[in-house]
Formats: C-alpha cells, sequence, structure tokens
C-alpha cells in the first residue's frame, strides 16, 4: 500500500447519571451558636456540578480494547458474521488478521515516512540505512534524528521532502506536542487530529498506523483505494463509492472496522481488480459464487422493502442505487 494518493468496544456499561451532590451533607459543620433573635443569614451550599463529575467518568473510558489483547480478534470475527453475513465467505476463505509485533510509536511513524510512495524492497533498504544511522532501533528517539543532517539523510536515500517531514515530526516530540504515551492513550479522533498535524502525515497513514501499530478495533481508511474497490464489490455496487460514503456504507461493521478492512485488503488482492475495480478474471471461483449468491440473497430480502421509498430516500438504499464519483 503506497501513501494517501496512491494507495491502492463494545458498549460502554451504562453510566448512571450523576446528581448534584450537597458538600454539606457529606463534610461535618462546626457546632452552631446559639440562635439569636433575629435569624442569621441562610448558609449558601456549594453544589457540584453534574456535568463535571461525568466529564471525569467518561475521560476514563475512552479506549476500546486493542485487537492484540487475548480473545478480542476472535470476538470480532464473530460480530462480523452476524452483523455482516457477506463477509462470512471472506471470514471462511482468508487466514486471521496478521497483527505487527508492537513497536514505539515514533519508531513505526519514522518507518510510515520512510516507506512512503516506495517499493516493499526499496523502503526496505532505506529504513534499515536509517536506523544503522540512529545506532539501532532502540535508539530512534526525536533527539537522535533531530541530529542527523539533511546531508546525511539524503546520502542514505532519503529525499529533502522526507527528511523534512522526519524533522517535524521529532520536533513536534522535542516540544511536547506528541510523545510515544500521549499517542497510545489518546482516543481514535483526538489521534487523528494530532497526527495530522505533522507534516507528511495525512489520514491513509494515520489509519494503518492506527490498525497495524496500535491495533486500535475501530478503524475504517476511508481513502484507501483498495478498501473502496473491495467495498464495491462486496455490495456489487455499479460505482467506486465515494470516502464520504464509506462510513454509511460500512456502519454494520462498527465497533471492528479495522478486522473488516483487513479481509477487505485481502479479498482485493486475491480477486484482482483493474483501475475501475471490476474483476479481472484471476479470481477464485468458489468465492466469486458464494459472494454472488449472498449479494443476490440480500438483494431479494431488500426488494419488498423498496416500494415504500420516496425518490429522495431510496439514495439511501446500498442496494438499489448506484454511487456516483
Amino acid at each position: 500500500m503506497a501513501e494517501e494518493s496512491a494507495s491502492p468496544s463494545p458498549s460502554s456499561p451504562n453510566i448512571p447519571t450523576p446528581t448534584a451532590i450537597d458538600v454539606a451533607a457529606i463534610v461535618p459543620i462546626k457546632a452552631r451558636s446559639p440562635p439569636t433573635k433575629l435569624p442569621s443569614r441562610p448558609r449558601k451550599i456549594r453544589r457540584i456540578s453534574s456535568t463535571v463529575i461525568t466529564s471525569t467518568i467518561v475521560s476514563e473510558i475512552v479506549l476500546s480494547r486493542s485487537l492484540s489483547y487475548p480473545g478480542e480478534l476472535e470476538i470480532a470475527i464473530n460480530y462480523l458474521k452476524s452483523s455482516d453475513p457477506l463477509l462470512i465467505p471472506l471470514i471462511q476463505t482468508y487466514p486471521l488478521p496478521n497483527l505487527e509485533v508492537y513497536q514505539p510509536p515514533f519508531l513505526a511513524l519514522t518507518k510510515s515516512i520512510l516507506f512512503q510512495q516506495l517499493a516493499y524492497k526499496a523502503g526496505s533498504s532505506i529504513y534499515t540505512r536509517f536506523v544503522s544511522l540512529c545506532g539501532g532501533e532502540d535508539n530512534v528517539f526525536a533527539d537522535v534524528v533531530l541530529g542527523l543532517t539533511p546531508q546525511q539523510l539524503r546520502q542514505i536515500g532519503v529525499s529533502a521532502r522526507k527528511a523534512s517531514y522526519l524533522y517535524d515530526l521529532a520536533r513536534k516530540y522535542e516540544n511536547g506536542i506528541l510523545s510515544d504515551k500521549s499517542i497510545v492513550q489518546m482516543d481514535d479522533k483526538s489521534l487523528f487530529t494530532m497526527l495530522t498535524m505533522v507534516s507528511g502525515i495525512g489520514s491513509w497513514s494515520v489509519h494503518v498506523f492506527m490498525i497495524f501499530s496500535l491495533h486500535r478495533p475501530d478503524v475504517l481508511p476511508i481513502h484507501d483505494l483498495g478498501i473502496r474497490k473491495g467495498v464495491k464489490m462486496l455490495y456489487g455496487l455499479e460505482e467506486l463509492p465515494r470516502p464520504s460514503q464509506m462510513d454509511h456504507l460500512c456502519e454494520k461493521w462498527k465497533p471492528y472496522r479495522s478486522v473488516a478492512s483487513w479481509y477487505i485488503w485481502r479479498y482485493v488482492e486475491a480477486m484482482g481488480t483493474n483501475s475501475t475495480g471490476n474483476l479481472v478474471g484471476n479470481a477464485d471461483g468458489s468465492l466469486q459464487q458464494q459472494m454472488l449468491s449472498m449479494q443476490q440473497q440480500q438483494q431479494q430480502q431488500r426488494q419488498p422493502n423498496q416500494q415504500f421509498l420516496d425518490p429522495v430516500n431510496e439514495i439511501l438504499n446500498v442496494g438499489a442505487c448506484a454511487w456516483g464519483q
């Protein structure tokens, strides 16, 4: 998979709504003096806002369990089988997702930058030389990268543009904007926002990093051409879906869109597609037959409901329309 343009938890437990807390009922009040003839001014009772308590509780329940958590991958696969039957032939045909061994986020991000728009062999060669220049993978830190000169990077095959990307990432680490700890602890939305602030790291890179390096369970690479082609084939669409349409099309995969995406990638690789996402003839015959059969069943199940849709709402029915570019 190349860079951007070239690219091919279960619900949280119910939290009761907190009510305002009477601090006076918790903190002991000193003995009062005997009442006088004139009534004293009523004592003000400070009340704690329920929104403060709510935000404190919710902030502790942000991240879903990693796919590398024991048994989580199997839970995800069983969920996808029940939520989208069209994925069953893919799950039965291809092996379990192969998650990468954990690497520190800074190292993984530098590797992602170095591999951009390069064939695997060329990227591996440059990455190996880069690691050697830093003194080994255990020594790839922000200060070490900032200590490398553009000439040193150029000598190992790193372009001036990619060097500027590496420097920008390292500076954000040095300035405390990013850190390995904060990256691991951020929720998906915040992480996406922070990482796309780094020069040279776009949405595709962040999505792939979140899936394969952090093992986040619910990431959908909407800009990945392979995923878009796979969704087109899976649902029998006439046109390649736009990135803006992907969330709606893949809604039923939540909260395990990362796992579904992995099977879609394998599906596209095995089927073989041309630039418009059409099959080119080297697909597995039995798998293709299963997919066509299940697509027909899905369309037949939706057919009785179509007569109740007006022309405006009918566009929401994925099986009844062709998504335009």
